[in-house]
């Protein structure tokens, strides 16, 4: 087991990655405040291990909240649906909400655990690949709005997050290269040899190889801690997590939430990144190249949909969170594993790098 903290001061919390540790009470019991816990999870994932965490922790009184599975559930109607559960089991601020699931029960958890009487404790259980290596470490909670995603949230750190690869094993083939979108913008953003080694080894990621699937998970935790221990808030260099997100959003919330998986609409939105920083002059086509065949490698696209027309692009990226000032910040590259954000860059460069990446889908 790989076990490792985010680092923020009296908010600090660790990261257990390893096989079968659903099992293991005492990675569990430490970080549970009181003896009420409810188990938030969704209609694909309580039928495989809800049970199992229920024996893990039966010495608790458990409540569980089951949402139904989808992007298009972030939404503050089903937000209600965990704030019912919390207030018929009559749970006091001592209660701990455990997220048991991908990004969009975790989000949602971390959202109600933040909000109810102001603020109560959680724990992580990443079940997807995207969940392991992204949404569920460094405390972003939310739900979408249908004008914009992730519009609505709170910061709140869980008490600490279970990160077990055995769940892997009955992940979509489609989630797992959804998540391994986000693997590769760690490289992209802050560790070049991380992405040459994800070149050598995506087959193997693919594959579901245990030690290959362990390495990347945590290289990309650790990425991401040090990146959220400097910046908790988002004022800064934690903006770099959101390389081709901008227009991943754009894509999610034009096409219809759900439609596009986060992980694909953020693969071709780094694409569409790359694609600006190109023709910006910051790096070049043999690098835009790589990230292109990478991308494919993991079997994710490259390119935007057709039917998100480039008003409706404009119009959606104009609420990102990014926005300051009325003026959009992009995160951009001036090399691999060389991020940075800007709002100095061509309007209609960028919009002919739209156009550019987009595809048939």
């Amino acid at each position: 087991m790989k076990t490792f903290d985010v680092d923020l001061g009296e908010r600090s919390y660790p990261i257990f990655i390893g096989s079968q540790l659903l099992n293991q009470a005492p990675l569990l019991a430490p970080y549970i405040k009181g003896r009420q816990v409810v188990v938030v999870s969704n209609e694909t994932v309580a039928p495989l291990y809800l049970e199992r965490i229920r024996a893990t922790l039966s010495e608790y009184n458990i409540t569980t909240v089951i949402l139904p599975d989808g992007e298009q559930y972030k939404t503050l109607e089903y937000l209600n649906s965990i704030f019912d559960g919390l207030l018929e089991a009559r749970c006091g601020r001592d209660v701990t909400l455990i997220a048991l699931g991908g990004g969009v029960v975790g989000d949602m958890t971390g959202f109600a655990a933040a909000t109810y009487q102001r603020g109560v404790n959680f724990i992580q259980i990443p079940t997807t690949l995207l969940a392991q290596v992204d949404s569920s470490v460094g405390g972003k909670t939310g739900v979408n709005h249908p004008l914009g995603k992730n519009m609505i949230g709170a910061f709140h750190q869980p008490q600490s997050v279970l990160i077990d690869t055995t769940v892997l094993a009955t992940l979509e083939d489609r989630q797992l290269s959804a998540g391994i979108a986000e693997v590769i913008k760690y490289g992209l953003i802050c560790d070049e040899p991380f992405f040459c080694w994800l070149e050598e080894n995506m087959s193997s990621l693919l594959a579901r190889d245990e030690t290959a699937l362990v390495y990347a998970i945590e290289r990309s935790c650790r990425n991401k801690a040090a990146i959220v221990a400097q910046d908790e808030k988002e004022g800064g260099v934690r903006a770099l997590l959101n390389l081709g997100h901008t227009f991943g959003h754009a894509i999610e919330a034009g096409m219809g939430y759900g439609k596009w998986l986060h992980g694909e609409a953020v693969a071709a939105g780094t694409c569409i990144a790359a694609e600006l920083s190109r023709q910006q002059g910051w790096i070049d086509v043999t690098t835009v190249a790589r990230i292109i065949a990478l991308t494919k490698a993991a079997q994710l696209p490259t390119q935007a949909p057709a039917g998100l027309s480039l008003t409706r692009f404009n119009e959606l990226m104009a609420v990102d969170k990014k926005v300051q000032a009325g003026k959009l910040r992009l995160i951009l590259l001036k090399g691999i594993g060389e991020a940075f954000i800007t709002a100095d860059f061509d309007t209609a460069l960028m919009n002919a790098s739209i156009e550019a990446c987009r595809g048939p889908q």
